[in-house]
């Protein structure tokens, strides 16, 4: 994950950023020393998820040491591990960003963006206002406990490895592969784009 990751083009017409004006851009954001580029899952099913899910993306942007570089196309999704029809769709997205925070920090980010959304975790599975997870950190692997790295279950969900493949095509999970590889081998079944809906990447 050391390669720049480039939003993807919905609209024909607009041609891609070269390369190397990304990376004039990415030289002159003199906030960021030594940063290091960060996949994250966010989900919702309870709420307005769409505004909760931009929520979460301005909250992430105004971290000090973090600096959101792309966001994925919304998906909506099956809620997974339930019995169809027990629990509203989630609206899933991911989100590609620098940061300089280490990874323990980065969780702690996340889980404070979760509370700030009214994000309660009384069993597994339930129904939740925000889900927001590292799914990969820079080549990171670890088997902490309490931050797996990568994410231990990314390679087998397609709500994950979808709009992470429409944000970089040419993504690697740390020790699983290609993500294109890994979405090609999963089932898309209750995993459908939203082309009405769109998150807005922080000015």
């Amino acid at each position: 994950m050391t390669r720049p990751f480039l939003q993807g083009q919905s609209d024909p017409t607009v041609q891609p950023v070269p390369a190397s004006v990304v990376q004039k851009v990415d030289a002159a954001d003199t906030t960021l020393q030594n940063p290091k580029w960060a996949v994250i899952s966010l989900g919702s099913n309870l709420g307005n998820r769409l505004e909760t899910l931009q929520g979460a993306v301005d909250a992430l942007e105004d971290t000090p040491g973090v600096r959101v570089k792309a966001v994925s196309p919304v998906y909506e999704t099956e809620p997974w591990g339930v019995a169809p029809g027990t629990q509203p769709s989630y609206f899933n997205a991911i989100v590609a960003l620098k940061t300089t925070l280490p990874p323990s920090s980065l969780l702690e980010r996340a889980h404070a963006i979760e509370e700030a959304f009214n994000r309660v975790r009384d069993e597994r599975w339930a129904p939740r206002t925000l889900d927001v997870d590292i799914v990969a950190y820079a080549d990171v692997t670890s088997d902490d406990p309490r931050l797996t790295l990568p994410h231990p279950r990314a390679h087998e969900r397609a709500f994950v490895l979808a709009p992470w493949h429409d944000v970089d095509p040419q993504a690697q999970l740390p020790g699983r592969g290609t993500v294109a590889d890994l979405l090609a081998a999963v089932t898309r079944e209750g995993v459908e784009p939203r082309g009405d809906l769109e998150l807005r990447l922080p000015e």
